[in-house]
């Protein structure tokens, strides 16, 4: 749009920027315009609903396995930056902590920190007063949120995302520790839960997840017991109530969207060598005594787990693990002190996942003994770890080395079979293993085609990749300054554009992108459904476009290992089909970890094949209890509703978002032209622009390109957005224009589309002015209304004077003359008619939480009734027994239960009265509340007056 005036720039700016209310695809124009990923329609009406209610004191969104949920939660809080709301949590677990700071800041370009126990100690050491509040989003772990629930509470925040919800299912128990901090510390504050499982095992557990949102939401658990659990429970009033906080999309309905692709599982067999397995059996044997020098008491069982890990990863991994052992020894044998982080050290070494290292401080410290050590024993120690590492030393490869040769090959074939990229991910658990795999394949075939992914990505060949990588996107957007960031960035792009192969350990695992390869192969395989999971979900997810061929190997000489293999594909179906694990089997894993520590027992314990196939079979068989198939008939009943509106709401939420992006950037785009004319140079075809010198501090000038969906920036260009700094300077600005009356002369004549509204007007002429409307209610809210009079009096609506403004014009002159008195008195009611509607719509919501309210209220009476009615069982109970009793002490025994029963039933009736004014008092108090909000501050901003003339 060209042509444009001081005043279309200043509408533009308002339009863009004002506050709206919830429930349209209008409210998300800011964040949909800003995210750096395609978004589908499930997913902006997933947003949508965590917007809709102001009362609300939060949803949860449980889409099915798959579907996006991170991206539908990030839109949330996206807008929330957007609309300058900007205390805001993101709680998971320790897991997934990286890959929601990097889906943050990749795709939506929002400031992101990652807290935990270090980065909190590195912080405050460096004298920052409080880590929370240092204007970006904090994202920490569960075990994290628990510890500093002090500090959490201490902040009024606006949003809290918390992922992983269903952890969070027996929040209602006074038991649940880390439940009941979580509520405490975030008591009042609006939250999003997210979770593909958010009913499991009971009915209870949906209850327990809404006391984390809303206590107000139902009563008390005997009544929610009493109405929905009890025979003949009544789900369809479980499920009215549910719709309003609970949003649930379906894979089959999302279809004609989302296109998925499949899993491919392949199986590599190989035998380790007489000496691999020698070194195994000599190593496991010392594994499964109970007391030994090599490791603290109260770490032996989370060493012992670490250690068989590095058993079934290479022998190298091993080797370097039994030396920080056989240092251990010798430091306990020449009395020197031992470090207090030996674990840590440990874990960190060879990159193993964080959570080891959360459950190892969540345990109970269990005190190392004071007896003397035993000097004779702890040499016989010494010198069986020095064989063991003499062992392990004189075997120069692994079987499983040269299966991976094996395995690459098959899988590059059905990579050329498919048309897929060359490309393969190769997941370890140790980094000694990496270092290892990586020389093997350099000099085995793969020279100069393999890079390593790690959490410090710091070897000379990495760093090489990222000196070039800095070069070539010099005075872009894709340095973000943070060397951590930007290296995996370049790694990254290194693996796309130039490798074959990436070797990656559990750290590097963690919120990474590799839809672009669709290889993987684990070459040690964890025992954590979870990680596998997690590790496939870098390649298998949203945007690939081939099957995923997933290779994992089998150690022919070992049962445990085959069974491991054996419950991880059959069980948990990680290994092939459209989804791998399902929601079922993989949500009901209450801790990975704990997971792998059964598994680890049956390792330490099972001397024989026999004993190694009963405790698997008994794992099985626990498993097989947690999924039972009438709650799944029971969970679609009350939460997958599925009928033909659906399709066509999400169609036009489609069409609606896509109007309304293309909207938006016209409106920023001819914003930016106006407000930056005399600072850059615009090109209308390729939508960038080079900005010469900078209108404000922390913008360097440059190529800057406009964001488009599905459209990466040009090399060497900044990202240009509202939430750039230079956008939002550019929409102050617009804000801010000085804007006198005056006379705009419209040109409709060169304008290349018809617009019929204007061109049927029969006086092309008259007075207009646009006033801003600001709503201060539940929240703050902003209109824009219009009022326009041509010269014979007619009024033209909002339609006609937005369609006005989308014509180019010429600014002729400043107007002297007055406006008609009937503008002011049309626009008088046109204001109060904009007030009447919004207040209509705040109605509404004032209704929905009033009827929650008193459907609390008579939960908990139904308590109280449900007491008294149990006394009255009881007491028929009792005289039914004493008719029928055989001797006078029985009888007599009864007739006193009988008065007891009945004294007790008189004064429960009287405590009903009692407990029923109790309620409706704090029900009152509770709308009373709702009310004070309610009431209403409006302030009129006017933004300009014009006199208009239409050629």
């Amino acid at each position: 749009m060209t042509g444009i005036t001081p005043f279309h720039a200043k509408y533009f700016a308002w339009e863009i920027t004002r506050r709206r209310r919830g429930g349209d695809v209008d409210r998300l124009s800011q964040s949909l315009f800003d995210a750096s990923v395609d978004l589908n329609p499930h997913q902006i009406e997933a947003a949508l609903f965590a917007l809709q209610n102001p009362l609300s004191k939060g949803v949860v969104l449980a889409d099915e396995v798959g579907l996006g949920k991170t991206i539908e939660a990030a839109l949330v809080l996206c807008q929330y930056w957007a609309e300058r709301r900007r205390r805001l949590l993101v709680i998971c677990p320790a897991a997934l902590r990286k890959q929601w700071a990097n889906e943050l800041a990749e795709k939506f370009h929002l400031p992101v920190q990652v807290l935990d126990a270090r980065t909190w100690k590195q912080s405050k050491a460096s004298g920052i007063y409080d880590p929370l509040d240092q204007g970006t989003i904090p994202v920490m772990s569960f075990n994290f949120a628990v510890r500093i629930e002090k500090e959490l509470r201490n902040l009024p925040w606006d949003l809290v995302i918390i992922d992983e919800a269903h952890k969070l299912r027996n929040a209602h128990r006074e038991s649940h520790r880390s439940g009941q901090a979580i509520k405490k510390a975030l008591a009042g504050t609006r939250k999003l839960l997210v979770t593909a499982t958010p009913l499991q095992n009971s009915l209870i557990e949906l209850y327990g997840l809404s006391t984390v949102i809303d206590e107000h939401l139902f009563g008390d658990i005997v009544s929610f017991r009493t109405q929905y659990m009890r025979n003949g429970g009544d789900l369809s009033g479980l499920r009215d109530r549910l719709k309003d906080f609970v949003q649930r999309t379906l894979r089959r309905q999302v279809l004609e969207y989302v296109q998925y692709t499949e899993r491919k599982a392949i199986t590599i067999p190989f035998a380790p060598s007489d000496d691999e397995q020698r070194l195994y059996d000599l190593v496991s044997g010392y594994l499964q005594r109970e007391e030994t020098y090599g490791f603290p008491r109260r770490q032996r069982h989370l060493i012992s787990l670490i250690l068989r890990k590095l058993l079934a990863s290479s022998t190298e991994a091993v080797t370097g693990t039994l030396e920080v052992i056989l240092e251990r020894l010798k430091h306990l044998r020449d009395k020197q002190e031992l470090a207090e982080d030996w674990v840590e050290k440990l874990i960190s070494a060879e990159e193993l996942e964080d959570d080891l290292l959360d459950e190892d401080l969540d345990e109970e410290d269990i005190p190392e003994k004071d007896d003397e050590i035993d000097l004779v024993k702890l040499r016989g120690e010494i010198a069986e770890i020095e064989q063991f590492i003499l062992l392990a030393r004189s075997i120069r490869q692994d079987e499983k080395t040269n299966a991976l040769s094996t395995a690459l090959d098959t899988g590059f074939e059905r990579m050329a079979q498919m048309g897929a990229a060359r490309k393969a991910v190769i997941f370890t658990e140790s980094r000694r293993t990496q270092d290892y795999l990586a020389r093997y394949l350099e000099s085995h075939g793969y020279a100069g085609k393999v890079v390593t992914f790690s959490g410090t990505n710091n070897s000379p060949i990495t760093n090489g990749i990222y000196q070039r990588w800095l070069k070539k996107y010099a005075g872009s957007d894709r340095i973000t300054g943070s060397p951590a960031v930007d290296r995996r960035t370049a790694l990254i792009d290194y693996f796309r554009e130039q490798g074959e192969i990436m070797i990656a350990t559990e750290a590097a695992a963690e919120g990474v992108n590799l839809q672009f390869c669709s290889l993987v192969i684990n070459y040690d395989l964890p025992w954590n459904p979870q990680r596998v999971e997690q590790r496939i979900g870098r390649c298998h997810r949203y945007g690939q476009k081939f099957d995923v061929v997933v290779i994992n190997f089998l150690n022919r000489r070992n049962d445990a290992d085959r069974r491991v293999l054996e419950l991880l594909s059959e069980k948990f179906h990680l290994f092939d089909g459209v989804f791998g694990a399902s929601d079922e089997i993989l949500g009901r894993i209450e801790s990975g970890v704990d997971f792998e520590k059964q598994i680890a027992a049956i390792y330490e314990s099972c001397r024989t094949s026999q004993e190694i196939e009963k405790a698997f079979q008994e794992l099985r068989a626990k498993l097989e209890e947690n999924i039972k198939q009438q709650m799944r008939e029971t969970e679609e009943k009350l939460l997958e509703h599925f009928d033909a509106q659906i399709h066509d709401l999400l169609k036009l939420r489609r069409k609606r978002a896509e109007e309304s992006l293309d909207r938006i950037g016209r409106l920023f785009w001819a914003l930016s032209q106006y407000v930056l004319a005399g600072y850059a140079k615009f090109n209308e075809q390729k939508l960038d622009f080079d900005l010469s010198n900078a209108p404000c501090p922390d913008v360097p000038p440059g190529r800057y390109h406009l964001i488009r969906k599905g459209e990466p920036p040009p090399e060497n260009a900044h990202l240009y957005r509202l939430s750039h700094p230079l956008g939002e300077y550019v929409l102050d600005t617009g804000r801010r224009i000085e804007t006198p009356v005056a006379h705009l002369t419209f040109d409709l004549a060169n304008h290349p589309f018809k617009i019929s509204v204007l061109e049927k007007l029969p006086v092309k002429s008259g007075w207009l002015e646009l006033n801003l409307l600001e709503l201060h209610s539940f929240e703050m809210e902003e209109h824009l209304v219009f009022t326009a009079l041509a010269d014979d009096g007619r009024m033209l609506d909002q339609e006609a004077c937005e369609a006005l403004f989308t014509v180019s014009a010429r600014h002729d002159d400043i107007v002297a003359e007055m406006p008609p008195a009937a503008l002011k008195e049309t626009s008088d009611r046109q204001l109060q008619a904009a007030l009447s509607r919004a207040l209509d719509e705040n109605d509404k919501y004032f209704k929905r939480e009033r009827e929650k309210l008193e459907q609390w209220a008579d939960d908990q009476l139904l308590t109280a009734e449900q007491v008294l009615e149990d006394t009255k069982t009881r007491l028929r109970d009792a005289k039914r027994k004493s008719r029928l009793a055989e001797t006078v002490e029985a009888q007599k025994e009864l007739q006193e239960e009988i008065k007891k029963l009945e004294r007790q039933q008189r004064r429960q009736r009287q405590e009903i009265f009692e407990v029923e004014d109790q309620i409706e008092e704090k029900r009152d108090q509770l709308i009373a509340a709702l009310e004070s909000r309610m009431k209403q501050k409006t302030v009129t901003h006017s933004l300009f007056r014009i006199r208009w003339q239409v050629i």
